[in-house]
């Protein structure tokens, strides 16, 4: 598996661009905030890709439906024609947080795939910081959204959040394989074993 992270917009949002080896079809997870330097940088990076062996994007999948993660969204759609998924409990925007730049032509909920990009990911619902939230297991990499992140995890204050539901969902995630590799929204880079050991938030403790 190939994946390109860019970390774009004033919240220094995630975008993750990912696919098989030696696949012609790619997959963008979350494209976040400004959409011109997304729009510049799928272009310039994989355009030599596009020529040779004719990339095209086959599918954007969102985490969930906050301004800083669908940033691009609208654009990026109207450049590809690439196929929109969101989570079930999102697509009506219920936080408020969407800011009009929400656009989707599937939903998906707990336990579905979505095949794409040569690969196949499998949804996990995980809500607490939307109701809707979800996490993306691809193989041995889990793209977390805004529920888990390196030693935390996602705000529950907002609109639509539930401290319960994400204690919840950080329950379920920390019984992931420990080799797991954790791809969030914002920040680092981690993995469940060491989530595990370094995050008190994903052995249950202090989520308030």
């Amino acid at each position: 598996m190939n994946i390109q992270t860019l970390t774009l917009g004033p919240l220094a949002t995630n975008c993750y661009l990912v696919q098989a080896d030696e696949s012609s079809r790619a997959v963008i997870i979350d494209p976040a905030a400004n959409s011109k330097r997304l729009l510049a940088a799928l272009v310039g990076q994989i355009a030599a890709a596009l020529e040779e062996q004719g990339l095209t994007l086959e599918a954007i999948l969102l985490t969930h439906a906050h301004f800083d993660h669908i940033g691009a969204l609208k654009n990026l759609r109207a450049a590809t024609n690439a196929r929109v998924y969101i989570g079930e409990a999102d697509k009506d925007d219920p936080s408020h947080m969407c800011h009009d730049l929400l656009t989707y032509t599937d939903t998906y909920q707990d336990g579905d795939t979505v095949a794409a990009g040569g690969l196949t990911f499998q949804v996990l619902t995980t809500p607490g910081h939307t109701p809707g939230s979800v996490c993306l297991l691809c193989e041995t990499v889990l793209f977390s959204g805004d529920t888990l992140f390196a030693g935390s995890y996602g705000r529950t204050d907002f609109l639509g959040g539930s401290s319960r539901d994400m204690a919840a969902s950080l329950k379920r995630l920390s019984m992931l394989p420990p080799e797991t590799r954790v791809l969030p929204g914002h920040g680092p880079s981690s993995t469940i074993e060491e989530e595990l050991r370094t995050n008190p938030y994903l052995r249950g403790f202090g989520i308030e």
